[in-house]
């Protein structure tokens, strides 16, 4: 979880591939009308959020097996949306990806083919609530794309 250009796409399909887990990018569960609100560079509301969070929870994170494990990258910015991914679910577990403005910014700069503005970075901050220790573990992102996964396979399975 993070604000958008943290990397949470890279870093879940390579957690998902070391763990042998299916993964879902939350993005992919948008609605084409909230893809081109954003892409106009208008931030989603919590009423835009809140059926997206809906399908993510019971499309995605209640079906996943007892016995399996789904990798979804989401941005979950809020606390509420995080309490409602993980409502009445035992195991769901989330990781922070935590960076600095700078250089989330730079990474949104260099990337290409997303919907997503930098214009919106600024509203992505404002609506992160950083989770605390009772709610996520948290990875910098300030380090190579492989010390960030070894870093979330390292304290999620002990976590």
């Amino acid at each position: 979880m993070g604000v958008s250009g943290c990397g949470k796409t890279a870093v879940g399909r390579a957690v998902a591939q070391q763990w042998g887990a299916d993964f879902q990018d939350a993005d992919d569960w948008h609605t084409p009308d909230a893809v081109a609100k954003m892409a106009a560079g208008h931030p989603l509301t919590d009423e835009d959020r809140a059926p997206w969070l809906g399908r993510l929870r019971e499309k995605v994170i209640a079906t996943t097996p007892a016995e399996g494990r789904t990798v979804l990258a989401c941005s979950a910015l809020r606390r509420r949306y995080r309490e409602a991914l993980r409502a009445g679910l035992d195991g769901v577990q989330f990781v922070y990806l935590a960076g600095s403005k700078a250089l989330i910014a730079a990474r949104m700069a260099a990337r290409t083919g997303h919907y997503m503005p930098t214009s919106l970075l600024d509203s992505q901050f404002a609506a992160l609530e950083i989770p605390g220790p009772d709610e996520a573990v948290s990875i910098s992102i300030d380090q190579p794309l492989e010390g960030v996964v070894a870093d979330v396979l390292g304290l999620v399975l002990n976590a």
